[in-house]
C-alpha cells in the first residue's frame, strides 16, 4: 500500500510537471529514462547514485548534470518525498562541487603541471548557509594567496587571480541547450565597484578588521569557505571571526540590521497588500524577513554563544529556541511560515527556470498552485497568507520603535523629495544615497547613522523650503564629509527642528558660514535657544566679559578662548542676518561691538604677556580703528584696519629683566599694516 501510494505521488509529480512546467517539461522530454527510474526507485536514490554524463568539456558536462539534478530534485520535490533542506541541500551540494571543479579548472589550463593552492572560494547568501533554491545566484568572494598560487613565472599574483576568476565566472555561466550550470555574482566583496574580483587574503582580513560596513557583518553569519584551498578560506574567517562575533551583548546589531531590512521593505511591501504579484522574497512577511528577524537574534546574542552561529535559518531558530533566545512558539511560527514561502517560491522558479520571486497573477496563479497541487490560486493565497503575517508581525517587532524616516528605495524616495518641492530629485536621492552608504566618517558608526537618518527628514523638509534646495543639499554635503564625528551634530538637529531650519538658510545663503560650519560644528550650539537671536551687548560689556574668560590664562590660550567666543557670536549675527531677524545696520554695528571687544581684550592679554619678559613702561598704547571697523560698519568677512600707536619719552625704557626702550618696547610686534580678521 505505502509502495503504491509512493508510484501514484511521484506519477502526480511528473503529470503536473509536464502540465504546468515548461522548463521540467523540456528537461523530461531530454532526460527520457529519469521519469521511470525516479518512479521505481524514488528521488533520493537517484541523489545518492553517481552522475555519469560521458562527453564535452567540464562546463558542458556540469551543465547537463545541473539539468538532471534539477529534474530529479524538483520531481522528488513535487511528490512530497524531499523536505526543504533536503532540495536546498541537494542543489547546494552540487554548486560547491561545481565551483571547485571550475576553479581547478581555470587554474590547470593555464599551469596545468602544478599543485592546486593559494585560492579559495568563499560562499555567501544562500549557497552559504546550504539554502540554495533553483534559480538562486551563487554569491561568491575570491581571495587568494599571493605566496603559493599557481601562476606562470612571468604572471604577477594578482593579474593571475583575476583571470582564473573570470574563467571561473565563464565556466559557470555559459549556456547551451541544456541551461547553465551557475548565475555568479560576486558583489559582495569589498568595495566591487573599484577592486578586481580577486582579492589577496591578507588586504581582505585588514579590510573587515578595520573598515567593513554593517550590511557586510550581516552577510558573513553565513560565509563558508565551498570550493579551492578550503583550509586558505578557513583561515580567513577565523581571523575576521570578531567583527562577525563580537563578544559583548551587541543591541547595535539591531539598528545595523534594521536599517539594512527597511531598505527592502521599503520598496517591495508599500503599496503592495498580500495577493497576486506579492514578492515572496522582499515584501512584507517575506522570506527575508523571516531570515532578519533570525539574524538579529544571532548578531546580538552569538557573540557569547558559539551554538547560536548556525548558517541556515531553520537551523538557527532551533538553536535560539533551545538556548531560550526565542520562545518555541515564536520559533516554530517563524519557522513554518519560512518553509511556506520557500516552497512558494520554488513552484514559482520551476515554471520557467527563471530567478523570480513575486507570486503571478491571474491565470499563472492558477499554474503555480496546481503545480504544487492545490486546486487554484486562491487556494494557494489562503496556505501562504497566514505565514505571512506571522512574520510580518514579528517583524514589525524590530521596527516599531523607528520614528518617521524617509525611504531607502531610490523611486521612493525620488517621490518623497519630490513633495517635498526638490527641483532636481534624482541629485538630491544620489546625494543622500552618498550618505547612507557608510563611506563618509560622519555617518560610519552605528550611533551616527541612527541619528542621521532620525535628523535627515526634519533638515530636507526645511531645505526644500529654501530658495535654492538642491545647492543647500550640497554644501551639507561639503559638511558631512568634511566631519570626523557627526553624531553630536546629528542628535542635535533631530532634537531642535527649528535648528534646521537656520542651518536650512546657511546653507542655502551663506557659503562663507557652511564653510565655518564644517569646520566647526559646534558653532549651532549658540542657535538653540531664542537668546540666539538677542543682539549682544555693547562693546564696554563684551570686553567685561571677555577679561572673565582669559583672566589669568597665558596669551596662547587666552587667543583661544577669545577667538572661539568670537566665531560663535559671529555665525549667530551671521543667522540673524540672512533670518532678516534683525536690519543689516544693526548687524553691522554689532560685528563692530564684538570685534572691538575682542581687540582691546587681546591687547590687554599680549601687554601682560609682553610685561612678564620685559617689565613695565611709562607709556600708553593706543589702537585706531579705520575702515568699516572705525565706522562700525563691519560685516562678517570684514578685515579690521587697524594703526597702533603709542606716547612715551622718547627715552624711556622698561623695568623688566629684559629692558627695552619705548620704540622697540611698542614696535617689537609690528603689525603688517593690515590686521587679520579675528
Amino acid at each position: 500500500m505505502k509502495d503504491a501510494s509512493a508510484t501514484a505521488a511521484r506519477k502526480s509529480a511528473i503529470s503536473r510537471a509536464e502540465r504546468h512546467s515548461p522548463f521540467l517539461r523540456d528537461a523530461l522530454s531530454q532526460l527520457v529514462e529519469l521519469p521511470s527510474r525516479f518512479i521505481e526507485q524514488g528521488a533520493k536514490a537517484l541523489l545518492q547514485a553517481p552522475v555519469d554524463v560521458p562527453h564535452g568539456g567540464l562546463s558542458a558536462v556540469l551543465r547537463q548534470q545541473r539539468r538532471e539534478l534539477a529534474l530529479t530534485v524538483a520531481l522528488g520535490d513535487l511528490a512530497g518525498e524531499l523536505a526543504l533542506e533536503d532540495v536546498t541541500t541537494a542543489l547546494s551540494d552540487f554548486a560547491d562541487r561545481a565551483i571547485d571543479l571550475a576553479l581547478r579548472e581555470a587554474v590547470r589550463e593555464r599551469v596545468p603541471d602544478t599543485e592546486f593552492a593559494g585560492l579559495t572560494v568563499l560562499a555567501l547568501g544562500k549557497l552559504g548557509s546550504r539554502e540554495l533554491n533553483y534559480s538562486s545566484d551563487v554569491d561568491l568572494i575570491l581571495l587568494y594567496d599571493p605566496e603559493s598560487l599557481p601562476r606562470r613565472a612571468r604572471d604577477e599574483a594578482g593579474d593571475a587571480a583575476v583571470r582564473y576568476g573570470r574563467r571561473l565566472i565563464e565556466l559557470l555561466q555559459r549556456r547551451d541547450e541544456h541551461g547553465y550550470v551557475a548565475r555568479v555574482d560576486m558583489r559582495l566583496r569589498p568595495s566591487p565597484e573599484v577592486t578586481p574580483i580577486a582579492l589577496p587574503v591578507n588586504a581582505a582580513i585588514s579590510y573587515y578588521e578595520s573598515s567593513a560596513l554593517p550590511w557586510e557583518r550581516a552577510a558573513f553569519i553565513r560565509a563558508r569557505a565551498c570550493a579551492g584551498d578550503i583550509a586558505l578560506g578557513e583561515r580567513f574567517l577565523r581571523e575576521i571571526n570578531p567583527f562577525i562575533w563580537r563578544r559583548a551583548l551587541d543591541f547595535g546589531a539591531i539598528e545595523e540590521i534594521r536599517d539594512i531590512s527597511l531598505r527592502i521593505r521599503d520598496h517591495y511591501a508599500q503599496g503592495q497588500g498580500f495577493g497576486p504579484g506579492f514578492d515572496l522574497k522582499r515584501g512584507r512577511g517575506g522570506i527575508r524577513e523571516a531570515e532578519f528577524f533570525t539574524q538579529v537574534q544571532q548578531l546580538v546574542h552569538g557573540g557569547r554563544d558559539p551554538g547560536l552561529r548556525a548558517p541556515a535559518t531553520l537551523d538557527a531558530l532551533s538553536e535560539l529556541a533551545a538556548a531560550g533566545r526565542l520562545e518555541p512558539e515564536e520559533a516554530k511560527a517563524i519557522g513554518d511560515a519560512y518553509r511556506a514561502l520557500r516552497t512558494a517560491e520554488h513552484r514559482v522558479q520551476m515554471i520557467a527556470d527563471k530567478q523570480e520571486h513575486r507570486l503571478p497573477e491571474g491565470d499563472e496563479l492558477d499554474i503555480v498552485a496546481e503545480l504544487d497541487g492545490r486546486e487554484d490560486g486562491a487556494a494557494l493565497l489562503d496556505w501562504l497568507r497566514p505565514h505571512v503575517e506571522a512574520v510580518g508581525c514579528h517583524f514589525d517587532s524590530l521596527v516599531s520603535e523607528r520614528s518617521k524616516r524617509l525611504s531607502n528605495d531610490p523611486d521612493i524616495l525620488r517621490s518623497e523629495l519630490v513633495q517635498l518641492g526638490f527641483p532636481d530629485a534624482e541629485e538630491a536621492g544620489r546625494r543622500i544615497a552618498e550618505w547612507r552608504s557608510g563611506r563618509a566618517r560622519s555617518v560610519r558608526s552605528p550611533a551616527a547613522r541612527n541619528a542621521f537618518e532620525a535628523m535627515l527628514p526634519t533638515l530636507l523638509e526645511a531645505i526644500a523650503g529654501g530658495p535654492d534646495p538642491n545647492r543647500a543639499l550640497n554644501r551639507f554635503s561639503d559638511i558631512v564629509e568634511k566631519l570626523s564625528s557627526g553624531v553630536n551634530l546629528y542628535r542635535l538637529l533631530e532634537a531642535r527642528p527649528q535648528l534646521a531650519g537656520h542651518l536650512a538658510l546657511v546653507l542655502a545663503h551663506a557659503p562663507a558660514l557652511a564653510d565655518q560650519l564644517a569646520r566647526r560644528p559646534t558653532l549651532l550650539d549658540g542657535l538653540i535657544d531664542e537668546s540666539s537671536f538677542s543682539l549682544p551687548p555693547d562693546a564696554e560689556e563684551l570686553t567685561d566679559t571677555f577679561r572673565d574668560l582669559v583672566a589669568g590664562a597665558p596669551l596662547d590660550i587666552a587667543l583661544d578662548r577669545v577667538r572661539r567666543q568670537v566665531g560663535e557670536r559671529r555665525f549667530a549675527l551671521g543667522v540673524q542676518l540672512i533670518a532678516a531677524h534683525r536690519d543689516p545696520i544693526t548687524i553691522a554695528e554689532a560685528y563692530s561691538d564684538l570685534a572691538e571687544a575682542a581687540v582691546v581684550t587681546l591687547a590687554e592679554a599680549t601687554q601682560r604677556e609682553f610685561a612678564a619678559t620685559h617689565g613695565e613702561i611709562d607709556g600708553e598704547l593706543i589702537i585706531l580703528a579705520l575702515g568699516r571697523l572705525g565706522g562700525r560698519a563691519l560685516t562678517n568677512a570684514s578685515d579690521l584696519d587697524l594703526i597702533l600707536l603709542f606716547d612715551a619719552p622718547l627715552d624711556a625704557r622698561s623695568d623688566g629683566r629684559k629692558p627695552l626702550s619705548a620704540t622697540d618696547y611698542y614696535g617689537a610686534e609690528r603689525p603688517n599694516g593690515r590686521g587679520s580678521a579675528i
